[in-house]
């Protein structure tokens, strides 16, 4: 992981890679890569005690996913060993970036990115609101 990213919040996902992640040549598809970044997400979330349940039912918030983008580097391969390395790059008044590094030992695999907005319940529908300052310290770790 990069000597930049030590200074922010950082959480670990780690897991292996199961057989029905893999492709017919026995190499992780692709796709799970989008899987792994949103359970990171959702695990930092539950780093700081504020899980994507606990904000729906406690605080009426969701976060739901705008954009997502991926870089793959290395193949994964069945049993393979895995942490994701996930970060806030970027906050905005209503969005959060996710900064997410795959890595298999020492050797990073892949990374990308998620931007999510914090949306309100709001009846009927979902309306993306302020992040509160308490929040955006406790995602960035200050």
């Amino acid at each position: 992981m990069e000597e930049t990213h030590l200074k922010r919040r950082v959480n670990e996902t780690k897991f292996q890679i199961q057989w029905g992640d893999t492709d017919r040549a026995g190499i992780v598809y692709y796709p799970n890569y989008y899987k792994w970044f949103d359970l990171a997400g959702h695990n930092f979330f539950r780093s700081i005690e504020m899980s994507p349940k606990y904000l729906e039912e406690e605080k009426k918030i969701i976060i739901p996913l705008l954009e997502a983008k991926c870089s793959f580097e290395k193949p994964l391969y069945y049993d393979d060993e895995v942490i994701v390395y996930t970060h806030v790059e970027e906050l905005k008044t209503k969005t959060i970036q996710f900064h997410h590094e795959v890595y298999c030992g020492e050797k990073r695999t892949g990374y990308g990115y998620e931007i999510r907005a914090w949306t309100s319940i709001e009846g009927d529908g979902f309306k993306a609101v302020p992040i509160p300052e308490n929040i955006k310290r406790l995602l960035m770790g200050n």
